[in-house]
Order: C-alpha cells, then structure tokens, then sequence
C-alpha cells in the first residue's frame, strides 16, 4: 500500500512512521527544519508504547511521490485550502485523501479542491508532537483513529486501510457516522484546548478543581449542543469519551493552543507569513 503522510508532524510521523514499520511504502511530504532532518537522519519516535525508528522517503514536493492509495492529511485546519491544492500529484482514480485534522469543516474544503469522492474523514486520538526535528515525541493518548467515508459506507479502500493499521498494531475504527466522531472530538478540543490555554495550567490542575472541572464540562456540552444544532447529534458516549479523554491524559499536559500562545504564536498565519520557525507542539487528542 502507497501511502503519502502530507505533514510529518506529532499526528502524521507518528501515524506514518508505524504504518512504515510494518512495511507500508509511506512517503513525507514536510518542509523546513523537518524535512532536512527528515532526509539527513530518517524519523525517531520516543513513544509511550516503544520507541523506534524509520527511514522514510522525505520530500516538499508531491510530485515526487505520484500517485498514493492513501494520503493522511494532517496539517493545521488554518493551512487546509493552501495544502489540498497541492494534491493533484497524489491522486488517483481511488485515491482517498484522510483527513485526520482537528474541526469539522476540513472535508467540505478538501472535497471543494480534489472532489468528494476522495475525501475521508477521520479522528486522531494521540498526544504527540515535534520534540526536534525528525523526533517526535508520543506522551500518551489512546493512540487510535477513527475514519469513514463521508457518506457511512464500509468501502473495499477503508476496509483495506483498516487492515493495515491492524498490521501494523495502530488501533483503528471504521465509522459509519464519521462527523459525528468529529464533531465529539471537536468537544474535547474546545473543552482542552480553550481551558489550558485560558488559564495556563495543565489539564491535571485543571481537573482536580471543581469549579474548573465544572467549567470543562460546560464547555463540552456547549459544543454537542452547537453539533446538534447543525444536524450531528453528539450521543451520549462520545460525549463521555471526551471526558473520559482529559481524565486519561497525563497530567502535566496542556494543549497546542496554549503552547502557541505562550511562545508568541498568537497568530499562526502571521508567524508564516513572517518566516518564523514553528517547531513544537502537535498535540492530537486534538492533532496536527
């Protein structure tokens, strides 16, 4: 299975460097510091469940990988319209572009650039992020992904992906109801990211306050009921799985939000713009 991973950070190297572990031909398609340490020195993950490493085909430009059965799209939801316009390269008459992107919008937007018979949807469950070029650093998670097609069919192509996640040890799960999952994780996103970030504390501070747990709550109801709203009832599982999400992860974590606006990256989009470096944080509970 040809598989490009389009940004080879927290979510993308570690997702990419597994299935290249169990022998998918995986290709990176990155930039800068990481791509360089990418060619120079393959990719290190320094994980929870083992660390390894990997020599994997880097490069920026998609035209060097051709045509892919798979192309697992993690880049920030800021940079998606940018991103999908560099895709046609991948894409093939059954290439399924996978969106393992945090939000809910993301897949109208690549389905508007390549068509929608390409796109996927798909949730990362992970805490990971670039420690230094080339390195990434796995802290904990469920270490999963969820994905299906837009419209709930179990295709031959997601069944085949399923499988080969399965071969190479990454929990997986095919939905049949894919923006429901988004829209769940999109809870916990808002609920970890907006808390952290807010009042600058880790999510084991955050939790162990009832009046800032109450606070986490509220703001994972608030998102169920705007998903419900727009047509995507949260159940109450998914809702349970995003508490139960910032109950599990390590208590010293915060989230790329927090990390990025501590750093001076307040605004992403200028930082680029600008040239300035953004080596760090991928965090995928609520993903890169």
């Amino acid at each position: 299975m040809r598989i490009a991973v389009y940004r080879a950070g927290g979510v993308g190297g570690y997702f990419g460097g597994r299935l290249a572990q169990a022998g998918a031909d995986v290709h990176f398609i990155a930039r800068g510091a990481q791509l360089q340490a990418l060619r120079q020195n393959g990719l290190t993950v320094r994980s929870v469940k083992g660390d390894f490493h990997v020599q994997v085909p880097a490069t920026d430009d998609p035209a060097d990988v051709g045509r892919c059965d798979f192309v697992l799209f993690c880049v920030k939801a800021f940079d998606t319209d940018a991103a999908a316009a560099g895709l046609g390269p991948l894409i093939g008459d059954d290439t399924a572009i996978l969106s393992l992107q945090n939000g809910v919008e993301n897949e109208e937007k690549l389905a508007r650039a390549v068509g929608g018979a390409h796109v996927m949807g798909g949730a990362a469950f992970i805490f990971a992020q670039i420690a230094a070029p080339g390195v990434i650093l796995h802290s904990g998670g469920p270490t999963s992904i969820t994905f299906g097609e837009l419209d709930g069919r179990a295709s031959p192509r997601a069944q085949r992906l399923l499988a080969c996640c399965e071969q190479a040890g990454v929990a997986a799960e095919l939905s049949a109801s894919i923006k429901t999952v988004l829209w769940g994780k999109l809870a916990f996103i808002c609920a970890q990211a907006g808390m952290t970030a807010a009042v600058r504390l880790p999510i084991g501070d955050i939790r162990t306050v009832d009046a800032a747990w109450a606070a986490f709550k509220h703001l994972v109801a608030e998102v169920c009921a705007v998903a419900e709203a727009d047509g995507s009832a949260v159940p109450q599982a998914a809702r349970e799985r995003a508490l139960a999400l910032a109950q599990a992860a390590e208590p010293g974590s915060f989230s790329s939000l927090h990390d990025d606006l501590v750093a001076g990256r307040s605004n992403p989009l200028r930082s680029r713009r600008e040239g300035r470096a953004e080596v760090g944080s991928g965090t995928a509970g609520e993903g890169r």
